[in-house]
């Protein structure tokens, strides 16, 4: 896992074959579906029958099961025992303890907010398991998107991969070295420090590389730029793009009409 510089897990899945642009536009479909609908338990149903069928789909259910437990469900659990517990104004109180008063009210909306939370996370966690982002580079620069933008965009997927990747680095080096990472809670805070310095300073050293890297290869040059690998845009991937606009803009008008 550490080993990699993105989340990207091979498969040759129906979902790992789509256009970067059409799994883009799926991933906000999703979200706006969960965040815009006005019903609380949309985004529920949006995690449980729709993302988990895709995370399937992609042959990525395991990988996507892990990130959930261990990301996702702790601050996803997290907001909705904070919004029950203190949310105000609630009127159908369901029980007293001390200052608290958890209502019927609160409870709901902590459930539509955490599961909100836990969708549009899981939305992007599907798109990183499944997107390569060299590809997702390329078919960005292929559309004429400016440079500075897909490699701003690109810099963002890979920023905690890489960051993993350089500390299971420096953690194996002051191992070596008899520095004591494990134990008592104490012994790791005092740790830390010499494991942020080389972290932090490693960092600021990889990116100035990148740049010179980059500019190496022509990054600002004002001409077209080509692609050793092309990315298929079939029209499947049209078709599906159209599809998804679809429900993006009768979400909105919904939401609109309801509201």
């Amino acid at each position: 896992m550490h080993e990699r510089l993105s989340f990207y897990i091979k498969r040759g899945s129906l979902l790992h074959r789509l256009n970067p642009l059409t799994k883009i536009t799926l991933t906000f479909a999703l979200i706006i579906l969960a965040f815009f609908s006005p019903w609380y338990w949309t985004a529920a149903l949006v995690t449980a029958g729709l993302i988990l069928p895709l995370s399937a789909l992609g042959r990525v259910q395991r990988e996507y099961l892990l990130a959930a437990g261990r990301l996702l469900l702790p601050v996803a659990g997290f907001v909705f025992v904070m919004q029950t517990l203190f949310l105000p104004g609630g009127q159908t109180i369901l029980f007293r303890l001390w200052f608290l008063k958890p209502s019927a009210e609160s409870l709901a909306q902590a459930f539509q907010t955490a599961a909100r939370i836990f969708a549009m996370v899981s939305a992007f966690v599907l798109f990183l398991l499944t997107t390569h982002p060299s590809e997702l580079m390329s078919d960005l620069t292929r559309r004429r998107l400016p440079g500075a933008f897909a490699y701003v965009i690109i810099s963002t997927l890979q920023i905690i991969p890489q960051m993993q990747a350089k500390a299971a680095t420096i953690i194996a080096a002051q191992r070596s070295r008899g520095l004591d990472t494990e134990g008592s809670f104490f012994k790791r805070i005092r740790a830390l420090v010499p494991l942020a310095g080389p972290l932090v300073f490693g960092s600021l050293v990889e990116v100035e590389e990148r740049a010179i890297a980059i500019e190496a290869r022509g990054f600002t040059s004002p001409r077209p730029k080509t692609s050793l690998h092309e990315i298929p845009d079939t029209r499947l991937d049209k078709t599906l793009r159209w599809a998804l606009i679809l429900i993006i803009l009768l979400t909105l008008a919904g939401r609109i009409w309801l509201s």
